[in-house]
């Protein structure tokens, strides 16, 4: 068979000729440079590199010292600290951006890269606020390249199983979910006020580092690079923001919620401080009505060891719950799904396991790298990833004012109590030269 004609007809992971790329001969492959490269920025890149149709062309890290895998990935490929002199450098060269950093840099690298038509895989959650979520998928629409976050578990069986259960209408309409994680939105670094300041490691740029967050000291032992930045609310978004999108994501891709809350508020919050996220969060959502909810939609997040008690007529084992997942409780049944784990439905006589449909995993990261070589936007790109990082991080706002119920006018990203506008929480104050352009 002919070359051409087995690329257009094979059913392998490459499904299309590269009709998006630079340069239009069967021989060309997808040129993907990184941002990132240790922790999950190296399992990305180590994940995408694996593509047939992927040549890795060049890494970028902000501690060089990070950089030592990626090197063996492909040794002639350039290494920068930098990622704005990478991406100017290779303007002509790079046609795909692999993005594994801490939260507070997502959207200022990701809009640097669509702006420059670049297609993008961002891990989750793709912010670090609300407001930068809304731009980064206004800035993907204007850019029309293929983006995806980086929820790999999006892509697995399990999750799609469940997809497939509640969209098939087994469990019926859905009246209420619980969603927890058993993490805590800090003690990674054991630190919960700043520390005392350390010597800058020599590979390490720490105003880099820093980027659009205000400058502090470094500390020494992991407190923020390379372990402790998820804890601090500078960098990271605590235990909801670093499992929302994971736990929350078959929730939303299931009941088919494109609209972000009318209602938020935290109903119980402990262990915070103004540098860290809490030890325990309560938040509760309520989200307009979906074509598989009975009626408008509650949901309810519990992390730091908190679940629901309310488990609904179908289940009544609380001490068999996962230590994080979601339950769905619908009319004719419940659903149990673990982060991660195969799903379980209730009561057990009516769903024997042998009528419950199965559906197969598939490559999150090649998924997104067909898309680029297709031409065809997969699911969970910065459309998807946008609203549903939205939403999780107006549980962040919530929790810093726990108590009150926020009231959510998504149209026109206004956010208030009944008396007071907290609008201004949408979004963060950007050290000088490292703005995010709004659209």
């Amino acid at each position: 068979m002919k070359r051409r004609k087995f690329l257009l007809t094979s059913s392998a992971s490459v499904v299309s000729v590269p009709t998006l790329l630079r340069s239009q001969n069967l021989n060309s492959k997808i040129q993907l440079a990184a941002v990132g490269t240790e922790g999950r920025g190296w399992g990305d890149l180590e994940k995408m590199s694996s593509h047939l149709k992927t040549e890795t062309v060049a890494f970028c890290d902000v501690d060089l010292s990070k950089t030592a895998r990626a090197r063996k990935l492909n040794p002639n490929a350039k290494i920068y600290q930098d990622y704005r002199e990478m991406l100017s450098a290779h303007e002509d060269q790079i046609d795909a951006v692999t993005i594994g950093i801490p939260d507070h840099m997502h959207a200022k690298v990701t809009i640097d890269g669509l702006s420059r038509k670049k297609h993008i895989y961002c891990q989750k959650p793709l912010t670090h606020t609300v407001w930068e979520a809304r731009q980064v998928r206004l800035h993907a629409d204007k850019a029309g390249t293929i983006t995806r976050m980086g929820n790999q578990i999006h892509s697995h069986a399990f999750y799609r199983t469940a997809v497939r259960i509640i969209q098939e209408g087994m469990l019926g309409k859905i009246s209420r979910v619980h969603s927890w994680i058993n993490a805590t939105g800090h003690g990674k670094s054991g630190q919960i006020s700043r520390p005392r300041s350390s010597p800058v490691p020599k590979n390490l740029d720490w105003n880099l580092w820093i980027g659009c967050a205000p400058m502090r000291p470094f500390a020494a032992n992991n407190i923020y690079h390379a372990f402790g930045w998820r804890d601090w609310q500078d960098f990271g978004n605590g235990a909801l923001g670093d499992f929302g999108c994971h736990v929350l994501d078959p929730v939303f891709t299931a009941l088919k919620i494109n609209q972000g809350p009318t209602s938020i508020k935290c109903t119980y919050q402990s262990g915070m401080n103004e540098e860290v996220w809490p030890a325990q969060n309560v938040v509760q959502y309520n989200f307009p009505a979906t074509p598989h909810t009975k009626t408008d939609l509650s949901i309810t997040w519990y992390d730091g060891g908190k679940k629901p008690r309310d488990l609904g007529p179908h289940f009544d084992r609380r001490h068999a719950l996962p230590s994080g997942g979601s339950l769905l409780i619908g009319e004719k049944g419940s659903m149990i799904l673990p982060h991660v784990g195969a799903p379980k439905l209730y009561p057990e006589k009516t769903f024997p396991k042998d009528k419950i449909p199965q559906e197969v995993s598939l490559n999150h990261y090649h998924g997104f790298l067909d898309g680029i070589l297709s031409g065809k936007q997969p699911s969970d790109g910065f459309s998807y990833g946008g609203k549903l990082t939205e939403s999780v991080l107006l549980g962040n706002i919530a929790v810093r004012n726990k108590g009150i119920t926020l009231l959510w006018n998504e149209t026109d990203m206004k956010l208030g109590s009944e008396s007071e506008d907290f609008s201004k929480s949408l979004s963060k104050e950007y050290r000088t030269g490292w703005e995010i352009p709004s659209i």
